[in-house]
């Protein structure tokens, strides 16, 4: 693909990922765009890595859900060092998982038992205690040239940005939905306990508090049984 073409398909890609409607959507574009632009990509996947828990985002392929499993049981593999601030990497590639790797000693091995031949990753987000990356694997060694690696992190980048704005989007519906859960709740005690809108809202908080739950899910429970209390 020359270079116009791709630039063009970048476009439309960035388009349509702005376009989802959802986070889960927003993914499974960015690993179906990886597949299709990254030359030598043979599958694709997110990897979210959250306090040493890994989970898997729109794989491909069950081969990224396997590559994923497999740091997370090793402790170990170009996600875990990029979560290192203090290796300052944002982008990795992994040409030939057939030579020993003196950096992932026990990855690398383990992962071209799954059918690995070469592999990029590319940091997406990072939030508190949580990284999200865009990997790309290839079942042949040494397919993955300087020219892949630009096209991976151009494809990241919009990606990035597509998934901050579901991200963004995403927890503002979920505050709406909070607020409105919360105001149905509070409208019930008041009703039931001829209380004002503070002592409604301050029996919400005490039971939160109480019984360290969160207060959105003490309000649904008031919604669903007219009680703070299981």
């Amino acid at each position: 693909m020359d270079w116009r073409m791709f630039a063009q398909k970048m476009a439309s890609m960035a388009r349509d990922l702005l376009a989802q409607e959802s986070v889960s959507a927003t993914l499974e574009g960015t690993t179906a765009s990886a597949v299709e632009l990254v030359e030598g990509c043979d599958a694709a996947g997110i990897l979210v890595l959250s306090r040493g828990k890994v989970r898997s985002y729109a794989p491909t392929e069950q081969m990224v859900v396997d590559s994923d499993r497999l740091q997370e049981e090793l402790r170990e593999g170009p996600c875990y060092d990029v979560a290192r601030p203090d290796t300052g990497e944002r982008v990795f590639r992994i040409p030939d998982f057939t030579q020993p790797s003196e950096r992932w000693p026990n990855y690398v091995p383990r992962a071209r038992e799954l059918g690995v031949g070469s592999m990029m990753g590319f940091l997406l987000y990072t939030e508190e205690e949580e990284l999200g990356a865009l990997n790309v694997y290839s079942r042949k060694s040494g397919v993955f040239t300087d020219a892949s690696e630009t096209a991976g992190w151009l494809l990241a980048s919009h990606a990035a940005v597509a998934l901050a704005t579901a991200r963004n989007e995403a927890q503002m519906q979920e505050a709406i939905a909070t607020r409105h859960t919360i105001g149905e709740a509070m409208g019930i005690l008041m009703g039931r306990h001829h209380i004002t809108e503070e002592q409604a809202f301050d029996i919400l908080r005490k039971h939160s508090q109480a019984t360290n739950t969160k207060l959105r899910d003490i309000a649904r429970r008031v919604c669903e049984t007219g009680s703070p209390v299981q």
